[in-house]
């Protein structure tokens, strides 16, 4: 069973970076603050990065199910998250977005997500809110954190603060920049897991089968055991540069990792971690190039 930690989506692109709008423009291109970029498969000709297109993705991959997470350059997505999660059959968790101000009612959210690396106050100590209101309430943290070990130290005391709560770092630790094996250490918190969401992103340079990828991903193994990883895809704007299936085959498909740790990486650790229950695993459906 494969399951996708970190994916998301989007009825209409709002956003913000770096103080300026980020929206569709069509043919799956953004403006970015001021800059066009291809933010989606150009065929999403709409702009709408929607939970009916996602699922079919998921289901031609072979995947169960997913977390949909949050980033500011897409703006808050609360409301249509809510519909999706609806429209899902039970197949993703959903993340409210903390935007550095009192947060409403999350009771029908599974988890929390923080952009730490985009907080215009990046101590985080200074924003424990959101990590109170998971514990109390039994959500995840989902947490990008500012590149290399800026925000490690203050995330080691509140994942010490919060030894019950479960809290996933996103980006593989921002495996490429200076300092990431201090986000990949925090995994030796019992509460604290990796998901690898963006990895192929940040391998993009080196491409399929990111070779570099997989050996990031043993020697985080090495630090803190395949059991403390998970594979997250970053739908879909990886998928500007590859096929949903690519963004975890060439896990599957390499040699250096036991068949045993790539279903913990894959999908069984992130079952246990999300709680997910009673998912299936799509039928594989023979595709018009195959023999």
């Amino acid at each position: 069973m494969i399951i996708d930690a970190h994916a998301h989506l989007w009825k209409k692109q709002n956003g913000i970076v770096n103080g300026k709008p980020v929206y569709d423009i069509g043919g799956g291109k953004s403006d970015f603050g001021g800059e066009i970029r291809q933010m989606m498969p150009a065929y999403m000709t709409d702009g709408e990065n929607n939970i009916e297109r996602f699922l079919a993705n998921m289901d031609y991959a072979g995947v169960s199910g997913a977390v949909i997470t949050q980033e500011y350059i897409d703006g808050n997505q609360d409301e249509y998250l809510l519909e999706a999660k609806t429209k899902s059959g039970g197949r993703i968790k959903i993340c409210a977005l903390y935007e550095e101000k009192e947060m409403g009612d999350i009771s029908a959210f599974d988890g929390i997500k923080i952009c730490a690396g985009r907080l215009a106050d990046k101590n985080l100590l200074n924003h424990l809110e959101p990590f109170k209101i998971a514990d109390a309430n039994g959500k995840f943290i989902s947490i990008d954190l500012a590149d290399g070990d800026e925000q490690t130290e203050m995330m080691h005391k509140i994942a010490q603060m919060f030894p019950d709560l479960k809290i996933a770092i996103g980006h593989f630790g921002m495996v490429t920049r200076d300092g990431w094996l201090e986000q990949i250490k925090l995994a030796k918190n019992k509460n604290v897991f990796i998901e690898s969401g963006g990895i192929t992103w940040l391998f993009n340079s080196e491409f399929y089968p990111y070779p570099s990828a997989v050996e990031a991903i043993k020697k985080s193994a090495e630090l803190v055991g395949y059991d403390k990883l998970m594979w997250g895809s970053d739908y879909p704007r990886t998928m500007t540069a590859i096929t949903y299936k690519m963004s975890f085959d060439f896990v599957e498909k390499a040699t250096e990792i036991s068949e045993e740790n790539k279903k913990l990486f894959l999908g069984e650790n992130a079952v246990k971690f999300y709680g997910f229950g009673n998912l299936s695993i799509p039928e594989k459906v023979k595709n018009i190039v195959e023999d």
